[in-house]
């Protein structure tokens, strides 16, 4: 948009449901870079206090019902002003300086035609977690294949070119990345996005890794993201991180 900062061109979209306690992280991360960022909060009807933190960090909350990640992020992102859009977890960590290696991207038609993610990084670190990490580095780089955990970046005329979000309760982010590889080329911004490893600890990484397969399997094989939500997280299946 003419007359745009280049923090003014860029829209972060964050879906949330109860992340009161890891939202302020990434926020803090956000607010390092000064005013002008326009932060969008999708919420699905937190009963924390997500509402309360976003006021306070001068983001723009959006309240979606029924909740659901696709349905959030493609609400959000139809709000959002800025050029670029950067979609984020809730429970992920930018590095310090984030914005320094993001900012040169915003600048030429070059960058526009591309879609942009971070290194995927779990926290805490761990032997079989570096294994996984190192693997999706593998399958994002040459099956172009990034997901939601590593965020997204692009600019709003390619999001609207491939279709943007799905409304899906499931396999939103690989559906959209799918889209995307059809149209343009994936890469990396070549800087960390750290998860919560809250996910792999009670499973592990192998049985955790195994699982999500499955569901990628089924998804390839044509049944619909509504019997894999409801399967993998029961009748309550409106909205849950999805896994890897």
């Amino acid at each position: 948009m003419a007359g745009m900062t280049r923090k003014e061109a860029l829209s972060v979209v964050i879906p949330c449901l109860n992340e009161a306690e890891r939202l302020p992280l990434l926020l803090a991360d956000l607010q390092c870079v000064g005013s002008g960022l326009e932060i969008l909060l999708a919420d699905g009807g937190s009963s924390d206090a997500t509402p309360e933190i976003a006021g306070l960090a001068g983001a723009h909350l959006i309240k979606i019902h029924p909740a659901g990640r696709g349905r959030q992020l493609r609400a959000a992102a139809a709000q959002a002003h800025g050029d670029w859009l950067l979609f984020l977890h809730a429970d992920s960590r930018l590095p310090l300086q984030w914005f320094r290696g993001v900012s040169p991207l915003l600048q030429t038609s070059a960058t526009a035609a591309i879609a942009w993610y971070f290194d995927f990084r779990i926290a805490p670190s761990t032997a079989s977690r570096r294994l996984l990490e190192q693997a999706v580095a593998l399958r994002s780089r040459w099956l172009q294949r990034p997901y939601g955990d590593q965020g997204l970046l692009l600019h709003r005329e390619l999001y609207h070119r491939c279709g943007g979000f799905a409304e899906l309760p499931l396999m939103e982010d690989l559906d959209l990345v799918e889209r995307l590889s059809r149209i343009a080329d994936l890469k990396r911004i070549g800087l960390p996005l750290t998860t919560d490893g809250r996910r792999w600890q009670d499973d592990g990484v192998l049985r955790r890794s195994w699982r999500n397969a499955r569901l990628r399997r089924r998804w390839k094989q044509g049944e619909s993201a509504e019997r894999l939500a409801e399967d993998y997280y029961g009748t309550q299946f409106a909205y849950q991180k999805p896994q890897r």
